[in-house]
């Protein structure tokens, strides 16, 4: 399977919107704090800000020639010196979910990207929170994993290194 990651330019800021939006949407399940804009549609307001912070890296996920999703990777210098990346966002339309494309797209980062990450999910979403084990697990990542709240949601923090 022809999965890979491509970096998203700010001509890609509709592509980008547009499944910020689905992302948004799935993610509502597991929260009150995502609230439907009054044009039926979910907003995430920092889009802008990817291409004018450094270290904001968004990429699509493309399958073949399709783009099924995007990855948000936090990098240096808009990190702290603790954690070398972030990943922050990841998501895939469900027609590929399931097909292991979104474990073979964050093996490639972490060949690609080497150092210590952190990623962050909500405990009551017991989906990402078992996507992110299986990865771990098919990968042999071993990692540490700590529970706060943050911004009023329980969520779990895992650290690694790759």
């Amino acid at each position: 399977m022809a999965v890979r990651l491509q970096k998203a330019y700010e001509k890609d800021k509709t592509i980008l919107k547009n499944l910020y939006s689905l992302y948004l949407h799935d993610l509502s399940k597991y929260t009150n704090e995502l609230v439907l804009g009054e044009d039926g549609s979910f907003h995430f307001d920092e889009l802008d800000s990817f291409w004018q912070i450094e270290g904001l890296s968004p990429y699509l996920i493309m399958y073949e020639e399709n783009i099924i999703g995007f990855l948000l990777l936090l990098e240096r210098p808009f990190l702290k010196k603790e954690y070398d990346y972030g990943v922050n966002d990841i998501f895939i339309i469900q027609a590929y979910r399931g097909k292991g494309l979104g474990r073979q797209i964050l093996k490639q980062l972490f060949i690609e990207k080497q150092g210590k990450y952190f990623v962050i999910e909500l405990v009551a979403n017991e989906p990402a929170v078992g996507f992110w084990k299986r990865v771990y697990k098919e990968l042999g990542i071993k990692f540490e994993e700590k529970a706060e709240l943050i911004d009023n949601e329980s969520c779990l923090i895992q650290t690694f290194c790759v």
